[in-house]
């Protein structure tokens, strides 16, 4: 027996533990709580990120098979731009203590982005796909490797190349969102081992609010809240499927849903810290209910780390 290869989908731990550790910091400032949370938290965040990542390359080295197996699977295939998606998003954790590592981090991140999400586009414009296997992971080479792109230019400074990459992410957003919905709209329902990967697709309105709001720090536009309450709506929309979300077992891809949680949680308070009333009223049940799933995650996937379950044995 061996374990399982280790998959790129888990980094989405790390966009769930840098997003909750990023609203810690702006609760802090809004209303007083211990700073030092947020710091803990998001220093576990660097850590899963610094381990998955030296476990991704160290994989690919020794397993190109694995990596290329990865790459070119019909659901599977866009979730190695987390790698670049989860870099971007350590970014905005460094960013206090180091402004060049931060740098380093953004042009690594950016790089990885461009380089996945336009080999991963230019094979899919080429064809030969089952209309079967489209899936919410589709969002993640040109979405939310456009929009975390955008959020870490704002934090370091360069809202005007942000911008640009804000654009990309929304306009691809668009282009996909109803091909995903077609596909929930099948007679054949999305499997159940694939159905926490719809967490994805609760992500894209707040994570491009999120970055918005890096590129403009205090703005309350009628199109940022626009996007907020969208995003809410899905989270809604996801507790109404609870039970057909949740029939299948624990496992680490319930990550998925914790960057739209996340981001939804960030930009309440943000919004609340900029004194939009709805947002100050949104703001407190928004995180409480974060914090209690992003935690609950993370005691079921450190309890599955710990008895040597988070990568189950299989046959050689």
């Amino acid at each position: 027996m061996t374990r399982a290869p280790l998959p790129a989908s888990f980094f989405g731990m790390v966009l769930g533990l840098s997003g909750l550790g990023q609203a810690w910091r702006i609760a802090a400032r809004l209303w007083g709580m211990p700073a030092m949370v947020g710091e803990v938290v998001l220093l576990g965040a660097v850590l899963v990120w610094a381990a998955l990542l030296l476990g991704y390359l160290l994989q690919a080295v020794r397993h190109p098979a694995v990596a290329r197996n990865e790459f070119r699977h019909p659901v599977q295939g866009g979730t190695p731009a987390l790698l670049g998606v989860s870099t971007l998003l350590i970014v905005l954790a460094v960013l206090p203590y180091s402004r060049a590592a931060a740098w380093a981090l953004a042009a690594a991140g950016i790089g990885w982005h461009l380089a996945f999400s336009l080999w991963h586009t230019g094979a899919l414009w080429q064809g030969g796909r089952d209309a079967l296997d489209t899936a919410p992971t589709l969002y993640l080479p040109t979405v939310a490797g456009n929009f975390t792109s955008a959020a870490a230019l704002g934090g370091l400074g360069h809202p005007d190349w942000g911008w640009l990459f804000l654009g990309a992410g929304m306009f691809s957003w668009l282009a996909l969102e109803s091909l995903i919905i077609q596909r929930l709209w099948q007679p054949k329902a999305m499997p159940a081992p694939q159905r926490p990967l719809l967490g994805i697709q609760f992500a894209p309105p707040v994570v491009c609010a999120m970055a918005w709001l890096m590129l403009a720090p205090g703005s309350a536009d009628h199109w940022l809240l626009m996007l907020w309450g969208y995003g809410l709506f899905q989270l809604l929309l996801g507790i109404r499927l609870g039970a057909w979300l949740g029939e299948q077992p624990f496992a680490p891809s319930y990550w998925a849903y914790t960057f739209g949680i996340a981001s939804a949680t960030v930009c309440s308070l943000k919004l609340a810290l900029a004194g939009v009333p709805v947002a100050q009223v949104l703001a407190i049940p928004v995180f409480i209910g974060a914090n209690g799933f992003i935690g609950y995650l993370a005691l079921r996937t450190a309890h599955l780390f710990f008895t040597r379950r988070l990568l189950p044995k299989t046959a050689v």
